[in-house]
């Protein structure tokens, strides 16, 4: 019989004492032998998930945000446990990416009937701290975003919140100068936000950043966004939404991509840094991808 760790977040946006309940009847229904445990803190899926891969968990399951999620991911690298998701918090990037159900139940029957996949994450080091992301890491602008957003706020309006702080912060954004060495060769930038991609689209399956990028290539991506004022910073947007569905992009001195596995990021200034939206501290910071790092079930 297949057993299975199920980690709820009782604070997440989407959070409902049923579901966990409704998940597992799903799951005990199926054969999966299900055992299920809450955080009550910070770190606490990290080390749940690191005692459910010690006790030989064939599955390591969350239901919460891309944050929880990731905590316990950060446990299953480079093991065979497989990670599933039952998205319950505000934009589950990750599992919007992978194509999993937004619906409790429909995400639990891919616990039973999925498939096992190899996917690629990002691991950062920032400040002598490790961290691990699925879908982008970014310094700037979606940082300030990320963290300035209260919980309450993304509990009640879920991705609308972001979209007010965004607003709200416009007037403040400008230009700063970083550094961004890619395989050891650096670029000189002046950008409000850049973001180091693992997965192309920031919210599944609407807003596509790159169409080459994804968790299985290997390598990770760049997008640098500079703007003088919040009108260029509009036009940027859009173009970066448009060159989502490009095959070949034009040269625009405001947006800039590029692709590697490592890249180490140094700002004029200190700028906050996010990892799938979660605020990490200021620049600087490395990432680099980790191949096949961790298995996912999907459909």
């Amino acid at each position: 019989m297949a057993r299975a760790l199920l980690i709820t977040n009782p604070v997440a946006a989407r959070a409902d004492r049923r579901t966990p309940d409704r998940v597992t009847r799903v799951l005990t229904g199926a054969g999966i032998d299900v055992e299920l445990v809450e955080t009550t803190g910070a770190g606490d899926a990290r080390e749940l998930a690191r005692q459910g891969v010690a006790a030989g968990m064939d599955i390591v399951a969350v239901f919460g945000g891309d944050g929880t999620t990731m905590q316990a991911a950060a446990s299953l690298v480079g093991t065979e446990v497989a990670l599933g998701f039952i998205p319950g918090g505000t934009g589950n990037l990750l599992a919007g990416n992978l194509r999993i159900p937004n619906d409790p139940v429909r995400a639990a029957e891919v616990l039973i009937h999925g498939r096992r996949r190899r996917i690629d994450l990002g691991r950062v080091e920032i400040a002598g701290e490790v961290h691990y992301f699925g879908v982008a890491c970014g310094a700037g602008a979606d940082a300030w975003v990320m963290g300035e957003t209260a919980a309450r706020h993304k509990r009640r309006w879920g991705m609308v919140a972001y979209a007010a702080t965004t607003v709200r912060i416009l007037p403040r954004l400008r230009n700063i100068a970083v550094t961004v060495t890619v395989d050891g060769h650096p670029l000189e930038l002046r950008v409000v936000m850049l973001m180091i991609m693992n997965c192309g689209e920031i919210m599944p399956p609407f807003m596509r950043i790159r169409p080459e990028t994804n968790p299985e290539d290997g390598l990770l991506d760049l997008l640098a966004v500079g703007a003088d004022s919040p009108w260029q910073g509009l036009r940027s947007a859009i173009r970066v939404l448009r060159d989502g569905y490009r095959r070949e992009v034009r040269p625009s001195p405001h947006v800039h991509y590029a692709r590697g596995a490592r890249f180490t990021v140094h700002a004029a200034e200190p700028l906050p840094v996010q990892f799938d939206g979660d605020p990490c501290g200021t620049t600087p910071f490395t990432a680099e991808v980790v191949p096949r790092a961790l298995t996912v079930l999907t459909n």
